[in-house]
């Protein structure tokens, strides 16, 4: 799980994520819920060779859902919001 395509999931291209990303220099992405701050730290750092500041994680429960039959579970999944370097920036689109 130390790759760091294996940690980092995908990008949120949120309306919320755009604002971060263009007021306060943040990126949010999906990551392994596995995966801490500071495999986070270092997997941005070498996939997209910039210098990280600083990493905020939030774990988010799966919600509950049904489909014609018994009770059913979508996964957990974690959230990491990483703060860049002043002046750097990450092109995700």
């Amino acid at each position: 799980m130390n790759e760091p395509y294996d940690l980092i999931q995908t990008v949120q291209l949120t309306e919320k994520a755009s604002l971060l990303g263009e007021k306060l220099n943040k990126y949010v992405f999906r990551v392994n819920p596995r995966a801490n701050k500071v495999q986070i730290k270092q997997a941005i750092e070498l996939l997209f060779k910039k210098k990280v500041v600083a990493v905020n994680t939030s774990k988010y429960a799966g919600k509950l859902k049904r489909v014609r039959g018994p009770l059913g579970r979508k996964p957990h999944w974690k959230k990491a919001i990483v703060t860049l370097k002043e002046g750097e920036k990450i092109d995700l689109v």
